[in-house]
């Protein structure tokens, strides 16, 4: 295997060539250790590259290798998204504003490393993870690997970059609305954002109210469900034999639903592109035995603006209130975090007691069908500066015309995953999104291992790789 198909190979492939020694952990470390400084001072995927500790993890890694120590992830290169704490490292937000160095590895950090992963550096965020591209006054812009001119989405905007430009083995992304699904569409990446609570958010627990969760941004499904075997909490419900175990059986004869409709009160771009997507792999799962239907969700008429807008503008406020020096963040975060001080606690107490009334009719749908199939976006990438001199209203209403379909599966809290999709008349990244049952990844992982085995991806290559 060349050095390039080494660093796209994928995180569960480099497991098991780690075991049987097909690869040493200082070689791959040092491999993406390499390509970042060639490749990144252009992408500006990294926000901070930590050489020097990764080097020692892999070399550590490497003798528990060699004493025959079996961990999921022993000397895997992996990338940790910055908003997310790594021990020694400010935790940025993409912000000057932030604290000081932290002294503790976030949960899901400590979890990956005690399935042995090794830490390259933190990716780049927008700041205060508000938007769906990865630009911001203190840190610049992120580009995607598949056009330099536009952006790779946000606000894991960074981890995509990354893992599409084979700088990172998998990366930590966090999903608030959208947050991982949108780069994971535009990079050409398999991203899920798993059931809320799946994954452990602490100390950052009940961000945004409760709508964000941390999951991976990877080139297979397989990546993805290790990733979720080794940071899942065990306490909840879960598949036989674990993730991985589910991606390896094909499902049963599945009734799947596909559907292009936009929740009411949004405006969409109406890319054609995308809403072929939806129905080509409608076609796909059809040859491949399953039942398929064009059904929509029947959204609530208030769900995005009565629901998700409310605790999406005080959750940025919440986070922008625990700043040391807010005084130091863009004008446009501090007018989205204005807004989101004007929704009272009481205010959102009763917005989150009527999630299970949202959750109720939006999963109705589950009653006749398996998984529901919609677009991974409306429209493609914007480009690089696009909404520079733009307010925070302003933004945000253009910005959520390209992704719509995202942000309400945030407030219900089942899971949701991206499959790449082709490429669109651009030649950027086209997906489909699948949504599933409350809790039920399983089926949704091992569907997208279907689609996967029938239409893959994994060998495209943007050209910054």
């Amino acid at each position: 295997m060349d050095s390039i198909e080494l660093a796209f190979a994928g995180a569960a492939e480099h497991a098991r060539m780690l075991r049987v020694g097909e690869v040493t952990a200082p070689a791959l470390t040092d491999l993406y250790l390499e390509r970042i400084a060639r490749l990144d001072p252009e992408l500006r995927a990294y926000r901070v590259v930590l050489a020097d500790s990764a080097r020692a993890a892999a070399e550590e890694a490497q003798h528990r290798l060699d004493d025959g120590e079996r961990l999921p992830l022993l000397g895997v290169p992996i990338a940790i998204k910055d908003d997310v704490d790594v021990a020694g490292q400010t935790t940025t937000y993409g912000s000057s504003a932030h604290g000081p160095a932290v002294s503790k590895d976030a949960e899901v950090v400590r979890l990956l490393r005690e399935a042995g992963a090794v830490i390259l550096g933190k990716t780049a965020v927008p700041e205060m993870m508000i938007w769906p591209f990865t630009e911001s006054v203190s840190f610049g812009a992120t580009h995607n690997p598949w056009d330099v001119s536009r952006t790779p989405g946000g606000s894991s905007g960074g981890s995509g970059a990354a893992v599409a430009a084979g700088l990172a083995s998998l990366a930590l992304g966090s999903d608030g609305a959208g947050s991982i699904r949108i780069p994971a569409t535009w990079c050409g990446l398999f991203g899920i954002k798993p059931q809320r609570g799946r994954v452990p958010l602490a100390p950052h627990d009940d961000a945004w109210c409760g709508m964000s969760v941390n999951g991976p941004l990877t080139h297979t499904v397989e990546d993805a469900a290790l990733f979720l075997d080794v940071t899942a909490d065990k306490s909840m419900p879960g598949p036989d034999g674990g993730f991985v175990g589910a991606v390896s059986r094909p499902p049963n004869r599945l009734r799947i639903a596909l559907s292009t409709k936009v929740p009411p009160l949004l405006t969409a771009y109406r890319d054609a592109e995308q809403r072929a997507a939806v129905h080509q792999a409608g076609a796909v799962l059809r040859e491949l035995g399953h039942e398929v239907v064009v059904r929509d969700f029947d959204y609530p008429v208030k769900a995005v603006y009565g629901h998700v807008l409310p605790r999406y503008f005080r959750g940025i406020y919440d986070d922008v209130r625990a700043l040391p020096h807010p005084e130091r963040l863009d004008s446009r975060t501090r007018g989205m975090a204005r807004i989101g001080s004007m929704f009272s606690d009481k205010r959102i107490a009763r917005i989150r007691e009527a999630e299970s009334e949202i959750a109720a009719r939006v999963g109705a749908i589950f009653g006749d069908v398996d998984v529901v199939i919609t677009p991974g976006a409306a429209t493609g990438p914007s480009r690089i500066g696009a909404y520079r001199k733009r307010g925070a209203v302003s933004t945000l209403s253009l910005v959520a015309a390209r992704v719509p379909y995202q942000a309400l599966f945030n407030a219900t809290g089942q899971p949701a995953a991206v499959v790449p999709w082709g490429l669109d008349r651009n030649g950027l990244p086209l997906s489909i999104q699948l949504v599933g049952r409350p809790y039920d990844e399983a089926t949704l992982l091992s569907l997208c291992g279907e689609i996967e085995a029938d239409h893959p991806w994994a060998d495209r290559r943007p050209s910054v790789s």
